[in-house]
């Protein structure tokens, strides 16, 4: 039976995406295991094990298993444009015939007889799935929101913490006290994770998504 089947770089992409996809109401598109399969906050890295996880899949593709691919990375610091890149040389690892040009864009592979597009998960060309999802959190934020007055009091003692770290922990407050009670028995299963991510505290009407959401309409019938 094919499929199409979408590449994400950790669980937290991963129940997103999926979360997304159902309310888009998408079918016939599935994720596949993460790159990277250890925790977000360890997972910095993820985009390293791309070339090893696409030469995995070459069994599956080489069977026609798969109708269309997708792959979706962070932009992170490095951009849009270096990431395609980095897809494009993974790639090469599989096939000789094909070359992404631009993202949101099905491409096909005669050599494997499947097509593949990718989408840099970013916000104005920066950043990644936590940064978006600060931006598109449809709930009170008090809690995750107050993480700044930390972060201003860590630099004037001379420490910092980046970016993408910060991110991760705003979106982790953000499930936790924003939107689970203080007392939550089983604060583990339900305030993080896939119940965490999957709660309904995201506006998917929010313009941010209109790209992703554009891609996901590629692989879904």
């Amino acid at each position: 039976m094919t499929k199409n089947l979408l590449v994400v770089e950790s669980d937290n992409d991963k129940y997103f995406i999926e979360a997304l996809i159902g309310y888009l109401n998408l079918t016939d598109v599935e994720v596949g295991s993460p790159i990277c399969n250890i925790d977000d906050f360890e997972c910095l890295d993820g985009i390293s094990h791309l070339k090893s996880r696409l030469i995995r899949l070459k069994s599956q593709l080489d069977k026609a298993e798969i109708d269309k691919l997708g792959i979706i990375l962070d932009a992170n610091k490095v951009g849009i444009h270096t990431r395609v890149k980095l897809i494009n040389d993974s790639l090469r690892n599989i096939c000789s015939d094909i070359s992404l040009d631009s993202t949101n864009t099905l491409v096909t592979s005669a050599e494997l007889d499947i097509q593949i597009a990718c989408h840099i998960i970013n916000v104005d060309g920066a950043g990644e799935l936590e940064t978006l999802m600060k931006v598109i959190k449809s709930k009170q934020s008090t809690y995750a929101d107050c993480l700044d007055g930390w972060r201003k009091c860590l630099k004037e003692n001379g420490k910092a913490i980046g970016d993408k770290h910060f991110d991760k922990f705003w979106v982790s407050i953000y499930h936790r006290y924003d939107n689970c009670k203080m007392n939550e028995g089983n604060a583990d299963k339900n305030c993080r994770g896939e119940t965490g991510i999957k709660k309904d505290v995201w506006n998917f009407e929010h313009p941010a998504l209109n790209d992703l959401k554009h891609f996901l309409r590629l692989f879904g019938n």
